[in-house]
């Protein structure tokens, strides 16, 4: 049988972490595309010089053209700058826009018939971008975003706790960025409201570190951004829908009404299955979440206002 096709727009950080959990999981064969010459052929060589001790046998390599990504079932596009200290996922809108345009008139040419999913910041301004330009199905465009948001949540929640992160479960809603929505009220631990474990300000200090946890992560480095988190948030999305899991996630989805959003894309909860987004899970929120998700939908609408396709 033929493994699906995975190309990676963008052999990075993010994107040699991605390739290798793809080889891990063996998931499918890894296309790593960049525009730096060497630098996806040289990634996927060392990850198949790899494999035996790995014990996989997908197929990895690397190219400059666009037009081996040809026969993508799953596109995932990490192109673009990263993040510096000082910046936020904003500042990055004007240079990774002109990168975008550019990756999608490709995946449009391309990979017509793939499953596509952004990681380029500002998340839900890019992947909007995406779907503009490709004209793709909404339903095969999507944003990584709370997949990451709410792992970060979870992580601090059970740092704080000292349990098992298996045992936390958590959402957060709204754009990718500082003004993102944690769902306490829906958080549990070992099925125990966490409003019931941790006070409620010690609760909204966790929820403030999930909200920068990536200008944290940004300010540590000083010479890049996240990516090993990122990149697992990622490829839990392609499994879902190279497997047909139909795993709950929060993502960017393009909601039609759902929350009270219309035509904009936004992190909200959605099932991934085969078709792709399959179906946004629509709840009722209580009067202060519903104020919140507002207040970060007025800034990702913003954002997306301000660009021309």
């Amino acid at each position: 049988m033929k493994r699906p096709k995975i190309s990676l727009i963008g052999a990075g950080n993010i994107g040699g972490e991605m390739a290798e959990r793809i080889m891990l999981k063996e998931l499918g064969d890894v296309m790593l595309f960049d525009v730096v010459e060497g630098m996806p052929q040289g990634k996927a060589l060392d990850l198949m010089e790899g494999r035996p001790l790995d014990d996989s046998d997908v197929q990895l390599s690397g190219t400059q053209d666009y037009k081996d990504i040809e026969g993508s079932d799953v596109v995932i596009v990490t192109a673009g700058l990263a993040r510096k200290p000082g910046m936020s996922r904003d500042d990055l809108l004007q240079i990774n826009l002109k990168i975008m345009k550019d990756v999608a008139s490709n995946i449009k040419e391309h990979a017509p018939n793939a499953f596509v999913i952004v990681v380029s910041n500002p998340l839900d301004a890019m992947v909007y971008t995406m779907q503009k330009v490709t004209g793709f199905s909404t339903s095969k465009v999507v944003g990584m975003a709370g997949v990451l948001d709410s792992s970060r949540f979870r992580a601090f929640i059970a740092m704080e706790l000292g349990v098992s992160v298996q045992d936390v479960h958590a959402m957060v809603l709204g754009g990718h960025g500082d003004d993102m929505v944690p769902v306490v009220r829906l958080c549990s631990v070992g099925g125990i409201p966490l409003t019931e474990l941790l006070s409620a300000e010690k609760i909204e200090e966790i929820a403030k570190r999930t909200r920068m946890a990536g200008g944290e992560i940004v300010g540590l480095l000083k010479t890049g951004s996240a990516y090993f988190s990122p990149a697992a948030s990622a490829i839990e999305m392609a499994e879902s829908y190279l497997k047909d899991k139909k795993r709950i996630l929060p993502c960017a989805a393009y909601l039609n009404g759902e929350f009270g959003i219309q035509g904009y894309y936004v992190g909200v909860p959605v099932v991934i299955g085969g078709e792709g987004v399959e179906k946004v899970l629509e709840f009722k929120l209580d009067p202060e979440e519903e104020k919140a998700l507002q207040g970060s939908f007025e800034h990702v609408k913003r954002l997306v206002d301000s660009i021309e396709i």
